[in-house]
């Protein structure tokens, strides 16, 4: 290519230039460093792209050069939040994970709270793997040796050792009726640990609705009662009267009606006594010692300890009627306290919060 030849380009590429200068300069754009670049690349051979650039600019009114500027800031301004909003959120982490353990080792109301919670949340978890195994069978009081089998171990998470004694007193092969006394959930562990075959509690209808947990005892046949209709709890007993002897099946009922956190007996309820009195079948007493050495919801005391299960004589109810069964509670209660406040003085259960000075008189012993 001749040198006039370049020379003409130029002069072409200058008033190409200064044309479109002057088209800026009416609609108020100045953009130099567009305008020289595309100066240097139609110089160098690039009409081509100097044309789409200029093309793309002078599509571009004012105000979409504004937006477009705007938002690249958004954009520039989100990606220099982003890192801080991260260290925010390990920052927070690390102090959870300084905070739990701190708390757990210098806060014993803390750590009651964290065990209490991790022991509904396990229970609750554990029933989710029971339900499809016990779907298997359905609704059926076998299925109770499922739930057995599961919550066995839950004693050893937390350190409690529990002893049984006077297992040889349940009656090898007859129905019968189980009562007990109620001082809290963790009764579940000394349940669990002495419960005899085809055994199934009687429980308020609410804990059929305790999400995962309800529908676990419900497959395992927990009988399910309305303690606030008095009529339906009464139909419903007399329909477990007859499936006692026609089905073997044991059941276990809480006399006192709802938990007792004073480490004593509340008066019992009747409705087991008139059971086992209308099938006829015998009464087996079972205490559990208190749990005020390691256990004590008011003072938010939860820490290792051991508990006694005790399994009394069968209490037999042939020949009874009706008349007799407010003296036959009265009798059986009496019995369970004799030896609750034994076993809960020994050191063997719960002994020693009723040797404070004072102790077993707030126990109501």
């Amino acid at each position: 290519m001749g040198v006039k030849e370049k020379e003409r380009n130029q002069e072409k590429v200058t008033g190409e230039l200064m044309e479109t200068e002057k088209e800026w300069a009416k609609e108020g754009i100045q953009h130099e460093g567009t305008r020289k670049s595309c100066a240097e690349r139609e110089f160098h051979g690039g009409k081509k792209d100097a044309a789409e650039a200029r093309g793309q600019r002078q599509r571009k009114s004012p105000a979409e050069l504004s937006r477009s500027g705007a938002s690249e800031t958004r954009l520039v301004t989100r990606m220099e939040l982003w890192p801080g909003a991260w260290t925010v959120l390990l920052l927070l982490f690390l102090l959870l994970l300084f905070l739990l353990p701190t708390l757990w080792f210098c806060s014993p109301s803390a750590k009651y709270f964290f065990k209490m919670a991790f022991y509904n949340g396990w229970i609750l978890f554990l029933a989710v793997l029971a339900i499809p195994v016990c779907a298997v069978r359905g609704r059926n009081v076998e299925n109770m040796k499922i739930l057995r089998l599961m919550l066995l171990h839950i004693k050893y998470l937390y350190g409690i050792r529990v002893e049984v004694r006077g297992a040889h007193h349940f009656p090898p092969s007859q129905p019968y009726v189980v009562v007990s006394n109620h001082q809290s959930s963790l009764d579940l562990l000394g349940m669990m640990e002495v419960l005899p075959g085809r055994c199934v509690p009687i429980a308020k209808r609410e804990l059929l609705w305790a999400g995962s947990a309800g529908l676990a005892c419900w497959l395992a046949g927990v009988i399910f009662i309305d303690r606030k209709r008095t009529g339906d709890a009464i139909s419903v007993m007399s329909e477990v009267a007859q499936t006692l002897l026609t089905q073997d099946v044991r059941v276990w009922v809480f006399p006192e009606g709802t938990r007792n956190h004073n480490g004593s007996m509340l008066p019992f309820k009747r409705g087991a006594f008139h059971l086992a009195v209308q099938a006829q079948v015998p009464i087996v007493p079972i205490v559990m010692s208190s749990y005020q050495d390691f256990y004590c919801k008011k003072e938010r005391r939860f820490t290792s300890g051991r508990c006694q299960v005790r399994v009394l004589p069968p209490v037999p109810t042939e020949g009874l009627t009706p008349d007799d069964v407010p003296a036959l509670a009265d009798r059986v209660r009496h019995s369970m306290l004799t030896i609750f406040r034994e076993i809960s003085s020994d050191g063997k259960g719960g002994g020693d919060y009723l040797k404070k000075p004072g102790g077993a008189r707030e126990a109501g012993l």
